[in-house]
């Protein structure tokens, strides 16, 4: 098996859809159809990535997302029809890995699961590995923040600081080569791995994300600095 996925939808049209699809592709799906059972499904078993639906009954989507971001870094891509910058905007914000709106293409969702899943194991630690097997971390420095990338780290004055897996890898890129400036589309092709349409929504949402995380000042940024017109370069070094 590829993965294993956890599918938090109340039409079971749309889930079972989904199920048998992943399916052949080589994952093993659970359904959950309302979110109050959600997070005791998802803690009794160990998920490669989350599918979660906003309109769900009793507690809603966005309850659910939060809690899974409490107790899990697991990407989480939200399917919904609530096609609209502002819920694409809140999940995203509350933690959110993807967005797919309904209706969508079993193919379109099939490769936004993969990407999401590669990027995730692409900064995680082996089971049982509190840390790399070279004798020291190659530790990133920024003002008062340290990272460490192997172990997906973050620390602002000695102090853990949560980011998700794009928000790690935004960092990363921009600590490994703190000279350079990058366009948006740089960033989301080399973060995304995808080509670049000009969607700023993504590109946008995560860098405020990421400095409400690291900076002071989300308002008036000192580590990732905008250059109007042009994109991000790092600030204070």
């Amino acid at each position: 098996m590829e993965g294993n996925l956890l599918i938090i939808e109340d039409d079971a049209g749309i889930s079972d859809m989904i199920a048998d699809y992943m399916k052949k592709e080589g994952y093993r799906s659970t359904v959950v159809r309302e979110g109050s059972s959600a997070l005791d499904v998802f803690r009794a078993d160990r998920y490669d990535l989350v599918l979660l639906d906003l309109m769900l009954p009793g507690i809603g989507g966005m309850d659910v997302l939060q809690q899974l971001r409490g107790v899990s870094r697991v990407p989480i891509l939200i399917v919904s029809a609530k096609d609209n910058e502002v819920e694409k905007a809140l999940g995203l914000r509350f933690g959110a890995d993807d967005y797919i709106a309904k209706p969508f293409s079993l193919i379109e969702l099939s490769a936004r699961i993969q990407a999401s899943i590669r990027r995730a194991t692409q900064y995680s630690i082996p089971e049982g590995q509190t840390s790399a097997p070279q004798a020291e971390p190659q530790l990133l420095t920024l003002g008062d923040l340290v990272v460490d990338p192997d172990n997906f780290i973050v620390r602002k004055r000695g102090e853990e600081v949560r980011l998700t897996a794009k928000e790690f890898q935004i960092l990363k890129l921009m600590l490994q080569h703190p000279s350079r400036v990058y366009t948006k589309a740089m960033l989301y092709e080399q973060v995304w791995n995808e080509e670049y349409y000009n969607d700023d929504n993504a590109i946008n949402v995560h860098m405020r994300r990421l400095r409400e995380k690291i900076e002071d000042d989300p308002s008036n940024p000192r580590y990732i600095v905008t250059l109007w017109g042009i994109g991000y370069r790092l600030g204070e070094r």
